[in-house]
Parts: structure tokens; C-alpha cells; sequence
């Protein structure tokens, strides 16, 4: 069986009348032994108070779960240090942690949080567990879950944010549950088979929202999404080859390329055309209001964009930058990086002269340093599989 990547994207919304949400979401990748943990943590209450509870509790079970020993034992300790609230009678913190290993395996624990969904071919799929009791004699449980990912997997888990949006409405006098959370997500994985974590985690948190008096959060509102598939694999090349005998070689890694193909660069862009005798045509429409310089079109390549511009606002935009409201050549770039798995960056090292001009604004860096920063944020920041190769 081929290795499946595993997306990894979360996505919150606060309570609406706090400046700090109340959850916590943590992620710990190991690159030696290819772990990936997820903690997913609700504080009690809301705001300030709630957020230290939450990122305290987070913080433990990355820590407890990274380590090569039994977490099932650690997720025990944790549960029976967490105090619980006299008033309401539960737990000042409840938590989620994910466990995936390269192997396919996973464990899931949870501790007060609403039970995760596991979509497998499209439907929910029920998972045996095993409980443990709070040595405090309260009510808490601990649920661990084990079973093997198969290809196109995904992995659901929310704060109850996600369950209880709705409450007391006449729709949804019990709240959205789990059960219309998984009615829901059914129906989008059944209109479109390929979204990925990032999308589904989203459309998650907004079914929320579109469930609560006048869309607004009346509790903290976070949906985490694992997504386990065949790698989704994208090459962007920039820059001209150090040396001009390399062309050649430059417009064939491109063109053979299993995946999606971004240029990015006028003068790339041409040493492609010319060695694999194409032709660029420019849409000068598409984003005629745009900042950017437009896209362009090549046969057998997926994208074609300025340079330095592009890139740069692209890394911006990775680096959490709002979204425009028009559409342009980096959204057009960021959403084909988010929405792959593993990435050949290609970068020439023949310096452009222009770009050398200290007159020039301070974010036109030159390409090695921006391809470096962005290959960095993609791998540190988005979990993706990066190859930077320079040319």
C-alpha cells in the first residue's frame, strides 16, 4: 500500500463578545519518526480564564504524548489533575488528542469533548473504544480509540462549540450534535469528494455559526480535520538557471512533472516556452483591478505568474496576511500550495539585475532568500512535504 499523506488544518471562531478564544489547538510533527499529534482543548468558560486552561492542558498532552511511552497512562494523569468546576460539575479543561503514526495507525483520546467523526468513504463510521473512570469519583470519562487510516479517510474533532451551536433555538433546541454535524459533512464530502481539511474544517465552523441566533458565536466555535490521501503534488519553479546549458534541462523537470506545474517568472517563463516550443498568451481580463500582474497561460503548465510580486505577496499571504476580496495571481498560488501535499520548489540562481536596485522596495528580496522563507513556512507552519532544489 503507497504511503498517504496526512492534511492537517483547524479553524475557530471565538466566542463573539471575548477578544481570546477559549480553545486551544496544538500540533506537534515529528520529522524523525514521522508522528503527527493533534491536541484539540476546551478551556472552562470563556475569555482569558479559559484560554489558560486550555492552552495549560493543550500543553501537557503535546508534551505527555510526544514522549515513546503510554499516553493512555499520561491522558489518566491529566484527567485526574484537572480540578472540576463545584458550580457546573465538570472539568476545568476537556481535551482531544490525536495520535498518527507513519505506519497508518491512530489513537484517539478524549476526555470531555465531543466524540471525533471518521468519514470513510464518505459516510461515518463508528469506532469501538475503551473507557476509563476519573479516579475522582465524578462523572468524567476517558475514551481511547485505535484503528488503522485507509485512503481517503478523515478525521473530524470540534469543541462543543461545533455540537451545542443552535442551543435553545427553535430548530435546534438540543443543538446542531454530533449527528447533524455528520449529516452535514456527508452531504459536502458527497458534493465534492477532493475537498480538503483546510476547506471541510471551515465549512464546518460556518455550519455553526449559520446555526446560532443572528450567526453570532455564543461559545467558542473549533473545528480540527485530518484528511489522509494519495499525495497531491505540485512543482513551482522561479528563476532562470545559473547557467544557460541547464535550460534544456530546466523546461524537461517541469514538463515531466506527476502533478501540478506553477511558473513563476517572466524570463522562466520564456526559457520553457522556448525549449518546449509553447506559447504564452496572457489573460489581460481576469484581474485587470488587481495590484498584481496578471496570469498567463502555457500548454502543459498548470500556472503562470509574474515573479518577485507574486511571490512575495504569496508568502505574505501564507504567512496569515488577509485574504483580498478580489481574487488574484498569489491567491491563485497560495490555494494550489494549501491544497497540495508535497512540493518541488525549483529555484534559478542566475541573479536578475533589477532586483539588485537598493532603490527598489525592501520586500523584493532576492528569489533564493523568498523561495527559502516560503519552502520554511510550508513545512513549519502547514505541515506539507517540501523539496527546495536550486538550479
Amino acid at each position: 500500500m503507497k504511503s498517504l499523506f496526512t492534511e492537517l488544518e483547524f479553524h475557530q471562531v471565538r466566542k463573539a463578545s471575548e477578544h481570546t478564544a477559549g480553545d486551544a489547538f496544538m500540533v506537534h510533527k515529528d520529522t524523525v519518526g514521522k508522528r503527527l499529534i493533534a491536541v484539540l482543548s476546551d478551556g472552562l468558560g470563556s475569555g482569558v480564564k479559559a484560554n489558560i486552561l486550555a492552552n495549560m492542558t493543550a500543553r501537557m498532552a503535546i508534551k505527555f504524548a510526544e514522549a515513546e511511552t503510554d499516553f493512555v497512562h499520561y491522558a489518566k494523569i491529566i484527567m485526574n489533575s484537572l480540578p472540576v468546576c463545584q458550580a457546573r460539575k465538570i472539568s476545568y479543561a476537556t481535551f482531544t488528542v490525536v495520535d498518527c503514526r507513519p505506519d497508518g495507525s491512530v489513537q484517539i483520546v478524549e476526555q470531555g469533548n465531543p466524540p471525533f467523526i471518521l468519514l470513510r468513504k464518505g459516510v461515518p463510521l463508528e469506532i469501538p473504544f475503551q473507557e476509563y473512570s476519573s479516579e475522582q469519583g465524578d462523572h468524567r470519562k476517558l475514551r481511547v480509540y485505535r484503528f488503522h487510516t485507509q485512503a481517503e479517510d478523515r478525521i473530524l474533532f470540534f469543541s462543543d462549540g461545533v455540537t451545542e451551536s443552535g442551543m435553545g433555538s427553535a430548530t435546534y433546541p438540543l443543538g446542531w450534535r454530533n449527528k447533524g454535524c455528520a449529516g452535514f459533512t456527508t452531504k459536502l464530502i458527497g458534493e465534492q469528494p477532493s475537498m480538503s481539511a483546510r476547506q471541510l474544517a471551515e465549512q464546518v465552523v460556518r455550519g455553526a455559526l449559520c446555526r446560532e441566533p443572528e450567526r453570532k458565536a455564543y461559545d467558542d466555535i473549533t473545528c480540527g480535520v485530518l484528511y489522509f490521501r494519495t499525495p497531491r503534488k505540485t512543482l513551482l519553479a522561479s528563476g532562470p538557471p545559473f547557467s544557460e546549458k541547464r535550460d534544456a534541462e530546466y523546461a524537461e523537470t517541469i514538463r515531466s512533472f506527476d502533478g501540478h506545474t506553477i511558473i513563476s517568472g517572466g524570463t522562466s517563463a520564456e526559457i520553457v516556452a522556448r525549449e518546449l516550443k509553447a506559447e504564452i498568451t496572457t489573460d489581460l481580463f481576469r484581474f485587470r483591478r488587481s495590484t498584481l500582474p496578471p496570469i498567463s497561460m502555457m500548454e502543459g503548465v498548470g500556472l503562470v505568474t509574474e515573479g518577485i510580486l507574486t511571490l512575495t505577496e504569496t508568502f505574505n499571504l501564507l504567512e496569515g496576511k488577509p485574504r483580498p476580496l478580489r481574487e488574484n495571481a498569489a491567491v491563485l498560488l497560495t490555494d494550489q500550495l494549501l491544497n497540495s501535499d508535497v512540493i518541488h520548489i525549483l529555484a534559478g540562481t542566475k541573479i536578475n539585475q533589477a532586483h539588485q536596485d537598493p532603490t527598489l522596495p525592501m520586500e523584493l528580496e532576492i528569489r533564493r532568500s523568498l523561495m527559502r522563507r516560503i519552502a520554511g513556512l510550508l513545512e513549519d507552519r502547514y505541515f506539507k512535504e517540501v523539496k527546495l532544489e536550486f538550479i
